[in-house]
């Protein structure tokens, strides 16, 4: 077999193998947050993302956080709230705080959201608005932790995530 047709038959394969497929692909950094999209095995998702600025406890040891906004059209979800705090919750709900603002998202393992559309869409709105949001959790051991995000470039990268999936 010649060498092109040894290279062409490898990068099919990169391009076609369900790990490289489902790697997330940045449309767009826009200061504190980051817009993706992704084809997986369910269809094309496309998200906005965020790290905290700050996490406490220090000496907590656990994965990273993330907040996220997520639409997946082929399963027609838009708009889906999430976050991950790096640790199994403990069977409570996970709470959100911005200003005056509270909100409560449900949790399953080590992921919470918010279980009401209308109250996700609030949630954007707040977020599109606020300049930081604080995100209170407690782990299975009784520790809790507290995330606070920036929301500085939050509706650029929201509007993009939106636009890929639209």
């Amino acid at each position: 077999m010649c060498l092109k047709k040894i290279f062409l038959i490898l990068i099919i394969v990169l391009f076609t193998s369900k790990s490289f497929a489902a790697n997330p692909v940045s449309t767009g950094k826009f200061k504190d947050w980051q817009a993706f999209t992704a084809n997986t095995a369910q269809g094309k998702i496309c998200f906005a993302q965020s790290k905290p600025k700050t996490r406490s406890p220090k000496n907590f040891k656990r994965e990273s956080s993330k907040l996220f906004v997520t639409f997946r059209p082929q399963e027609n979800i838009k708009n889906e709230v999430s976050v991950t705090s790096g640790h199994i919750y403990k069977m409570s709900t996970v709470k959100a705080k911005s200003g005056k603002n509270n909100y409560t998202f449900f949790s399953k393992e080590d992921f919470a959201w918010i279980a009401d559309e209308k109250r996700e869409e609030k949630f954007i709105k707040l977020m599109k608005k606020a300049s930081n949001i604080m995100l209170i959790a407690n782990e299975p051991k009784g520790s809790q932790t507290v995330d606070h995000y920036s929301m500085i470039g939050f509706s650029k990268a929201y509007e993009t995530a939106k636009k890929n999936c639209s």
